[in-house]
Protein backbone atom coordinates (compact mmCIF):
# COMPACT_ATOMS: atom_id res chain seq x y z
CA UNK A 1 0.00 0.00 0.00
CA UNK A 2 2.98 2.40 1.35
CA UNK A 3 4.54 1.70 -2.61
CA UNK A 4 1.48 2.59 -4.75
CA UNK A 5 0.76 5.44 -2.23
CA UNK A 6 4.15 6.59 -3.37
CA UNK A 7 3.66 6.33 -7.36
CA UNK A 8 0.22 8.78 -6.77
CA UNK A 9 2.12 11.14 -4.64
CA UNK A 10 4.96 10.83 -7.12
CA UNK A 11 3.06 11.94 -10.00
CA UNK A 12 0.99 14.56 -8.07
CA UNK A 13 3.99 16.34 -6.77
CA UNK A 14 5.30 16.83 -10.44
CA UNK A 15 2.21 18.52 -11.49
CA UNK A 16 2.00 19.98 -8.26
CA UNK A 17 5.30 21.84 -8.82
CA UNK A 18 4.22 22.68 -12.29
CA UNK A 19 0.86 24.12 -11.08
CA UNK A 20 2.80 25.50 -8.04
CA UNK A 21 4.97 27.69 -10.56
CA UNK A 22 1.95 28.97 -12.44
CA UNK A 23 -0.01 29.75 -9.87
CA UNK A 24 3.27 31.83 -8.14
CA UNK A 25 4.43 33.49 -11.32
CA UNK A 26 1.35 34.56 -12.35
CA UNK A 27 -0.82 35.94 -9.44
CA UNK A 28 2.42 37.02 -7.41
CA UNK A 29 2.22 36.36 -3.80
CA UNK A 30 -0.75 38.50 -2.51
CA UNK A 31 -2.92 36.39 -4.57
CA UNK A 32 -1.03 33.31 -3.94
CA UNK A 33 -2.43 34.33 -0.32
CA UNK A 34 -5.78 34.36 -0.96
CA UNK A 35 -5.46 31.21 -2.69
CA UNK A 36 -4.04 29.98 0.47
CA UNK A 37 -7.13 31.10 2.76
CA UNK A 38 -9.60 30.11 -0.18
CA UNK A 39 -7.97 26.75 0.86
CA UNK A 40 -8.70 26.68 4.29
CA UNK A 41 -12.61 27.80 3.52
CA UNK A 42 -12.63 24.53 1.47
CA UNK A 43 -11.02 22.67 4.67
CA UNK A 44 -12.97 24.24 6.89
CA UNK A 45 -16.06 23.59 4.54
CA UNK A 46 -15.28 19.57 4.29
CA UNK A 47 -15.29 19.10 8.17
CA UNK A 48 -18.85 21.59 8.54
CA UNK A 49 -21.14 20.23 5.64
CA UNK A 50 -20.67 16.18 6.89
CA UNK A 51 -20.89 17.56 10.73
CA UNK A 52 -17.21 16.06 10.40
CA UNK A 53 -18.03 12.37 10.83
CA UNK A 54 -15.30 11.44 8.06
CA UNK A 55 -13.35 9.86 10.40
CA UNK A 56 -15.85 8.41 12.38
CA UNK A 57 -17.40 6.98 8.76
CA UNK A 58 -14.02 5.12 8.13
CA UNK A 59 -13.82 3.69 11.99
CA UNK A 60 -17.05 2.14 11.78
CA UNK A 61 -16.89 1.11 8.05
CA UNK A 62 -13.96 -0.92 8.91
CA UNK A 63 -15.69 -2.26 12.32
CA UNK A 64 -18.68 -3.46 10.31
CA UNK A 65 -18.22 -3.88 6.74
CA UNK A 66 -19.63 -7.46 7.09
CA UNK A 67 -22.39 -6.04 9.12
CA UNK A 68 -25.21 -4.56 6.28
CA UNK A 69 -27.94 -3.95 8.44
CA UNK A 70 -25.06 -1.80 11.14
CA UNK A 71 -23.54 0.19 8.07
CA UNK A 72 -26.92 1.23 6.45
CA UNK A 73 -27.80 2.61 9.82
CA UNK A 74 -24.68 4.56 9.66
CA UNK A 75 -25.09 5.63 6.09
CA UNK A 76 -28.85 6.93 7.21
CA UNK A 77 -27.05 9.13 9.96
CA UNK A 78 -24.85 10.61 8.01
CA UNK A 79 -27.44 11.14 4.78
CA UNK A 80 -28.91 13.23 7.76
CA UNK A 81 -25.92 14.96 8.79
CA UNK A 82 -25.01 15.98 5.25
CA UNK A 83 -28.65 17.23 4.60
CA UNK A 84 -28.52 19.46 7.45
CA UNK A 85 -24.28 20.87 7.33
CA UNK A 86 -25.08 21.59 3.53
CA UNK A 87 -27.97 23.40 4.25
CA UNK A 88 -26.36 25.69 7.07
CA UNK A 89 -23.30 26.15 4.91
CA UNK A 90 -24.54 27.37 2.28
CA UNK A 91 -27.34 29.58 4.20
CA UNK A 92 -24.08 31.29 6.02
CA UNK A 93 -21.89 31.47 2.97
CA UNK A 94 -24.69 33.14 0.39
CA UNK A 95 -26.19 35.82 2.70
CA UNK A 96 -22.88 36.10 4.34
CA UNK A 97 -20.76 36.27 1.04
CA UNK A 98 -19.74 40.05 1.71
CA UNK A 99 -18.39 39.83 5.22
CA UNK A 100 -17.12 36.53 4.68
CA UNK A 101 -15.66 37.68 1.32
CA UNK A 102 -13.41 40.75 3.49
CA UNK A 103 -12.46 38.41 6.10
CA UNK A 104 -10.81 35.86 3.95
CA UNK A 105 -9.70 38.19 1.08
CA UNK A 106 -9.44 41.37 2.79
CA UNK A 107 -11.70 42.53 0.52
CA UNK A 108 -15.46 42.10 -0.68
CA UNK A 109 -14.08 41.92 -4.30
CA UNK A 110 -14.41 38.30 -4.48
CA UNK A 111 -18.21 38.29 -2.52
CA UNK A 112 -19.02 36.19 -6.07
CA UNK A 113 -16.63 33.28 -5.10
CA UNK A 114 -18.19 32.85 -2.09
CA UNK A 115 -21.49 32.07 -3.06
CA UNK A 116 -20.40 30.18 -6.01
CA UNK A 117 -18.56 28.45 -3.39
CA UNK A 118 -22.24 28.23 -1.18
CA UNK A 119 -23.57 26.41 -4.47
CA UNK A 120 -21.08 23.78 -4.30
CA UNK A 121 -21.50 23.01 -0.42
CA UNK A 122 -23.36 19.70 -1.41
CA UNK A 123 -20.48 18.24 -3.30
CA UNK A 124 -17.77 19.26 -0.88
CA UNK A 125 -20.33 17.14 2.02
CA UNK A 126 -20.86 13.97 -0.39
CA UNK A 127 -17.32 13.95 -1.89
CA UNK A 128 -15.81 14.06 2.42
CA UNK A 129 -18.69 10.89 3.49
CA UNK A 130 -17.98 8.95 -0.06
CA UNK A 131 -14.04 9.22 0.49
CA UNK A 132 -14.91 7.97 4.30
CA UNK A 133 -16.01 5.18 2.76
CA UNK A 134 -13.59 4.58 0.48
CA UNK A 135 -11.12 4.86 3.04
CA UNK A 136 -12.92 2.40 5.66
CA UNK A 137 -12.85 -0.65 2.86
CA UNK A 138 -9.35 -0.03 2.35
CA UNK A 139 -10.07 -0.22 -1.18
CA UNK A 140 -6.43 0.95 -2.13
CA UNK A 141 -6.13 0.76 -5.64
CA UNK A 142 -9.71 2.56 -5.79
CA UNK A 143 -8.36 5.37 -3.87
CA UNK A 144 -5.28 5.74 -5.73
CA UNK A 145 -6.94 6.06 -9.26
CA UNK A 146 -10.04 8.17 -7.51
CA UNK A 147 -7.06 10.48 -6.09
CA UNK A 148 -4.78 10.63 -9.20
CA UNK A 149 -7.78 11.06 -11.36
CA UNK A 150 -9.38 14.14 -9.65
CA UNK A 151 -6.14 15.80 -9.27
CA UNK A 152 -4.71 15.75 -12.79
CA UNK A 153 -8.42 16.95 -13.54
CA UNK A 154 -8.42 19.56 -11.23
CA UNK A 155 -5.10 20.66 -11.91
CA UNK A 156 -5.86 21.20 -15.82
CA UNK A 157 -8.87 23.34 -14.97
CA UNK A 158 -6.91 25.28 -12.89
CA UNK A 159 -4.23 25.78 -15.35
CA UNK A 160 -7.00 26.56 -17.68
CA UNK A 161 -8.63 29.02 -16.16
CA UNK A 162 -5.67 30.84 -14.83
CA UNK A 163 -4.18 31.43 -18.25
CA UNK A 164 -7.45 32.74 -19.03
CA UNK A 165 -8.94 34.87 -16.01
CA UNK A 166 -5.55 34.88 -14.07
CA UNK A 167 -6.24 35.33 -9.93
CA UNK A 168 -9.93 34.94 -10.58
CA UNK A 169 -10.22 32.38 -12.88
CA UNK A 170 -7.60 30.16 -10.19
CA UNK A 171 -10.07 30.83 -7.38
CA UNK A 172 -12.80 29.73 -9.70
CA UNK A 173 -11.52 26.33 -10.50
CA UNK A 174 -10.55 25.69 -6.76
CA UNK A 175 -14.08 26.49 -5.62
CA UNK A 176 -15.41 23.95 -8.42
CA UNK A 177 -12.87 20.91 -7.74
CA UNK A 178 -15.19 19.13 -5.53
CA UNK A 179 -17.88 18.55 -7.97
CA UNK A 180 -15.19 16.96 -10.21
CA UNK A 181 -14.23 15.45 -7.06
CA UNK A 182 -17.79 13.66 -6.94
CA UNK A 183 -18.10 12.75 -10.58
CA UNK A 184 -14.50 10.89 -10.35
CA UNK A 185 -15.52 8.86 -7.43
CA UNK A 186 -19.01 7.72 -8.60
CA UNK A 187 -17.20 7.05 -12.06
CA UNK A 188 -14.98 4.73 -10.37
CA UNK A 189 -16.10 3.61 -7.51
CA UNK A 190 -20.05 3.30 -7.80
CA UNK A 191 -20.49 -0.43 -8.14
CA UNK A 192 -18.86 -0.92 -4.59
CA UNK A 193 -20.96 1.76 -3.46
CA UNK A 194 -23.83 0.39 -4.34
CA UNK A 195 -22.65 -2.87 -3.10
CA UNK A 196 -22.31 -1.46 0.59
CA UNK A 197 -24.99 2.14 0.31
CA UNK A 198 -28.23 0.92 -0.25
CA UNK A 199 -29.52 4.28 -1.82
CA UNK A 200 -33.51 3.58 -1.94
CA UNK A 201 -33.52 2.52 1.59
CA UNK A 202 -31.50 5.73 2.68
CA UNK A 203 -33.91 6.96 5.88
CA UNK A 204 -33.56 10.37 7.60
CA UNK A 205 -32.92 8.82 10.46
CA UNK A 206 -30.22 9.06 13.13
CA UNK A 207 -29.62 6.13 14.94
CA UNK A 208 -25.81 6.39 14.64
CA UNK A 209 -26.20 9.88 15.77
CA UNK A 210 -24.37 10.02 18.87
CA UNK A 211 -21.90 7.88 17.92
CA UNK A 212 -20.69 10.20 15.08
CA UNK A 213 -21.41 13.37 17.14
CA UNK A 214 -18.33 12.72 19.31
CA UNK A 215 -16.23 12.74 16.11
CA UNK A 216 -17.96 15.90 15.24
CA UNK A 217 -16.38 17.43 18.38
CA UNK A 218 -13.26 16.10 17.57
CA UNK A 219 -13.40 17.18 14.04
CA UNK A 220 -14.23 21.02 14.84
CA UNK A 221 -11.13 20.96 17.50
CA UNK A 222 -8.83 20.04 14.86
CA UNK A 223 -9.23 21.10 11.18
CA UNK A 224 -11.99 23.93 11.67
CA UNK A 225 -9.71 25.48 14.39
CA UNK A 226 -6.72 25.11 12.90
CA UNK A 227 -7.72 26.35 9.64
CA UNK A 228 -9.12 29.61 11.63
CA UNK A 229 -5.70 29.95 13.25
CA UNK A 230 -4.10 29.90 9.85
CA UNK A 231 -6.04 32.72 8.19
CA UNK A 232 -5.63 34.44 11.25
CA UNK A 233 -2.02 34.10 11.17
CA UNK A 234 -2.23 35.19 7.21
CA UNK A 235 -3.95 38.17 8.46
CA UNK A 236 -1.82 39.15 10.76
CA UNK A 237 1.33 38.93 8.71
CA UNK A 238 -0.36 40.64 5.76
CA UNK A 239 -1.06 43.82 8.67
CA UNK A 240 2.23 43.12 10.07
CA UNK A 241 4.75 43.05 7.39
CA UNK A 242 2.83 42.82 3.98
CA UNK A 243 0.57 40.81 1.89
CA UNK A 244 3.73 39.41 0.45
CA UNK A 245 5.37 37.70 3.49
CA UNK A 246 1.43 36.24 3.93
CA UNK A 247 2.08 34.67 0.47
CA UNK A 248 5.40 33.60 1.32
CA UNK A 249 3.95 31.34 4.37
CA UNK A 250 1.42 30.17 2.61
CA UNK A 251 4.39 28.62 -0.61
CA UNK A 252 5.61 26.77 2.57
CA UNK A 253 2.56 25.29 4.54
CA UNK A 254 1.64 24.62 0.46
CA UNK A 255 4.66 22.55 -0.32
CA UNK A 256 4.31 21.16 3.20
CA UNK A 257 0.45 19.73 2.64
CA UNK A 258 1.62 18.49 -0.75
CA UNK A 259 4.26 15.99 0.50
CA UNK A 260 2.15 15.43 3.57
CA UNK A 261 -1.06 14.08 1.95
CA UNK A 262 1.48 10.79 1.62
CA UNK A 263 1.34 10.19 5.21
CA UNK A 264 -2.41 11.44 5.53
CA UNK A 265 -3.70 9.05 3.23
CA UNK A 266 -2.05 5.96 5.05
CA UNK A 267 -3.82 7.57 7.96
CA UNK A 268 -7.00 7.40 7.41
CA UNK A 269 -7.00 3.65 4.67
CA UNK A 270 -4.02 1.84 6.80
CA UNK A 271 -3.68 3.38 10.73
CA UNK A 272 -7.49 3.85 11.56
CA UNK A 273 -8.62 0.42 10.03
CA UNK A 274 -5.47 -1.18 11.71
CA UNK A 275 -5.93 0.74 15.25
CA UNK A 276 -9.47 -0.04 15.25
CA UNK A 277 -8.78 -3.71 15.47
CA UNK A 278 -5.75 -3.69 18.87
CA UNK A 279 -6.57 -4.34 21.54
CA UNK A 280 -3.88 -4.74 23.94
CA UNK A 281 -1.00 -2.68 24.97
CA UNK A 282 1.77 -4.88 23.29
CA UNK A 283 -0.19 -5.22 19.91
CA UNK A 284 -0.32 -1.13 19.46
CA UNK A 285 3.23 -0.87 20.56
CA UNK A 286 4.53 -3.20 17.43
CA UNK A 287 2.11 -1.84 15.08
CA UNK A 288 3.46 1.69 16.01
CA UNK A 289 6.94 0.10 15.67
CA UNK A 290 6.54 -1.04 12.31
CA UNK A 291 4.58 2.25 10.71
CA UNK A 292 7.67 4.20 12.51
CA UNK A 293 9.84 1.53 11.22
CA UNK A 294 8.04 2.17 7.40
CA UNK A 295 7.61 5.35 7.48
CA UNK A 296 9.87 7.79 9.43
CA UNK A 297 13.35 6.89 7.70
CA UNK A 298 11.51 7.39 4.13
CA UNK A 299 10.50 10.81 5.35
CA UNK A 300 13.54 11.30 6.82
CA UNK A 301 15.58 10.65 2.93
CA UNK A 302 12.40 12.67 1.58
CA UNK A 303 12.58 16.17 3.48
CA UNK A 304 17.01 15.95 3.52
CA UNK A 305 16.19 15.84 -0.29
CA UNK A 306 13.84 18.63 -0.54
CA UNK A 307 16.19 20.60 2.23
CA UNK A 308 18.90 20.79 -0.04
CA UNK A 309 16.64 21.15 -3.27
CA UNK A 310 15.99 24.12 -1.61
CA UNK A 311 16.95 27.06 -3.87
CA UNK A 312 15.79 25.14 -6.98
CA UNK A 313 12.28 24.62 -5.50
CA UNK A 314 12.24 28.82 -5.30
CA UNK A 315 13.80 29.57 -8.22
CA UNK A 316 11.81 27.08 -10.88
CA UNK A 317 8.98 26.33 -8.64
CA UNK A 318 7.86 28.92 -6.06
CA UNK A 319 8.62 32.14 -8.40
CA UNK A 320 10.12 35.30 -6.74
CA UNK A 321 9.71 33.72 -3.18
CA UNK A 322 13.28 34.16 -2.03
CA UNK A 323 12.12 34.84 1.46
CA UNK A 324 10.54 30.85 1.59
CA UNK A 325 14.66 30.05 2.19
CA UNK A 326 15.24 30.36 5.89
CA UNK A 327 11.59 28.92 6.69
CA UNK A 328 12.53 25.07 5.17
CA UNK A 329 14.81 24.00 8.28
CA UNK A 330 12.12 24.95 10.69
CA UNK A 331 9.08 23.76 8.72
CA UNK A 332 10.81 20.25 7.95
CA UNK A 333 11.76 19.65 11.30
CA UNK A 334 8.07 20.35 12.28
CA UNK A 335 6.47 18.31 9.73
CA UNK A 336 8.94 15.39 10.61
CA UNK A 337 8.16 15.71 14.58
CA UNK A 338 4.01 16.31 13.34
CA UNK A 339 3.95 12.68 11.61
CA UNK A 340 5.70 11.28 14.40
CA UNK A 341 2.68 12.67 16.25
CA UNK A 342 -0.17 11.96 14.52
CA UNK A 343 0.55 8.20 14.54
CA UNK A 344 -0.40 8.15 18.13
CA UNK A 345 -2.95 10.47 17.83
CA UNK A 346 -4.95 8.19 15.54
CA UNK A 347 -5.50 6.09 18.80
CA UNK A 348 -7.47 8.66 19.73
CA UNK A 349 -9.79 8.40 16.82
CA UNK A 350 -9.64 4.83 16.68
CA UNK A 351 -10.81 4.11 19.70
CA UNK A 352 -12.89 7.19 20.04
CA UNK A 353 -11.34 8.78 22.58
CA UNK A 354 -12.77 12.10 22.45
CA UNK A 355 -11.64 13.86 25.31
CA UNK A 356 -7.95 13.15 24.96
CA UNK A 357 -7.99 14.05 20.95
CA UNK A 358 -9.97 17.41 21.54
CA UNK A 359 -7.35 18.32 24.40
CA UNK A 360 -4.44 17.85 22.57
CA UNK A 361 -5.79 19.38 19.61
CA UNK A 362 -6.89 22.15 21.89
CA UNK A 363 -3.50 22.05 23.06
CA UNK A 364 -2.08 22.09 19.60
CA UNK A 365 -3.90 24.83 18.27
CA UNK A 366 -3.44 27.54 21.08
CA UNK A 367 0.13 26.88 21.17
CA UNK A 368 0.77 27.54 17.57
CA UNK A 369 -1.35 30.49 17.82
CA UNK A 370 -0.16 32.13 20.58
CA UNK A 371 3.65 30.99 19.76
CA UNK A 372 3.26 32.68 16.01
CA UNK A 373 2.00 35.93 17.52
CA UNK A 374 5.07 36.05 20.06
CA UNK A 375 7.63 34.83 17.41
CA UNK A 376 6.22 36.81 14.27
CA UNK A 377 7.35 39.95 16.27
CA UNK A 378 11.43 38.96 16.68
CA UNK A 379 11.40 36.42 13.70
CA UNK A 380 8.76 37.58 10.81
CA UNK A 381 7.38 34.89 9.07
CA UNK A 382 10.26 32.86 10.58
CA UNK A 383 8.81 33.09 13.47
CA UNK A 384 5.48 30.91 12.29
CA UNK A 385 7.78 27.92 11.19
CA UNK A 386 9.73 27.83 14.14
CA UNK A 387 6.40 28.29 16.14
CA UNK A 388 5.15 25.50 14.27
CA UNK A 389 8.12 23.14 15.08
CA UNK A 390 7.77 23.95 19.23
CA UNK A 391 4.20 22.96 18.91
CA UNK A 392 4.48 19.53 17.48
CA UNK A 393 7.79 18.86 19.84
CA UNK A 394 6.04 19.76 23.04
CA UNK A 395 2.51 17.91 21.69
CA UNK A 396 4.43 14.96 21.22
CA UNK A 397 5.05 14.64 24.62
CA UNK A 398 1.84 15.17 25.78
CA UNK A 399 -0.06 12.94 23.51
CA UNK A 400 2.50 9.69 24.78
CA UNK A 401 2.21 11.08 28.36
CA UNK A 402 -1.85 10.61 27.60
CA UNK A 403 -1.17 6.58 25.71
CA UNK A 404 0.98 5.90 28.58
CA UNK A 405 -1.84 6.82 31.22
CA UNK A 406 -4.89 4.86 28.98
CA UNK A 407 -2.99 1.74 28.88
CA UNK A 408 -2.27 1.70 32.50
CA UNK A 409 -5.81 2.00 33.17
CA UNK A 410 -6.90 0.06 30.53
CA UNK A 411 -4.20 -2.83 29.70
CA UNK A 412 -6.38 -4.95 27.75
CA UNK A 413 -9.65 -2.99 26.88
CA UNK A 414 -11.79 -4.08 24.45
CA UNK A 415 -12.95 -1.53 21.86
CA UNK A 416 -15.42 0.79 23.13
CA UNK A 417 -17.89 -0.05 21.23
CA UNK A 418 -17.71 -3.95 21.77
CA UNK A 419 -18.19 -3.47 25.29
CA UNK A 420 -21.40 -0.81 24.20
CA UNK A 421 -22.66 -3.66 22.34
CA UNK A 422 -22.05 -6.27 24.95
CA UNK A 423 -23.76 -4.31 27.60
CA UNK A 424 -27.01 -3.96 25.11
Amino acid sequence: MTSLNATVIVVRLIVAFFLQRELTELTGKAGYAKIGSLRNLGQILMSLTSFGTFNGVVKYVAEYKEDREQLQRLFSTTFVFTILGSALCFAVLFFGSGWISEYFFYTREYEYIIKLVSVIVPFISIQRVFNGIVNGLSRYKKFAAIELTAYLLGAALTLILLYNYDLDGALIAIAVIPVLQVIVMLFIFIKVLREYVQFSKLKLATPFAKRLLAFTVMSVASTVLMNLVEIDIRSVLANRLSESDAGIWTGMTTLSKNYMVFSSALFTLYVIPKFVGIKTQNDFKKEVGVIYKTLLPLFAVGMFIIYFMRFLFIEYIFIDFDGMAPLFKWQLAGDFVRLATLVLIHQFIAKKLVWNFVFTELVSVALFFVLSRYLITDYGVEGVVIAHLIRYAVLFVVVLLLLIRYFRKNPDRPDDLTSESNNS
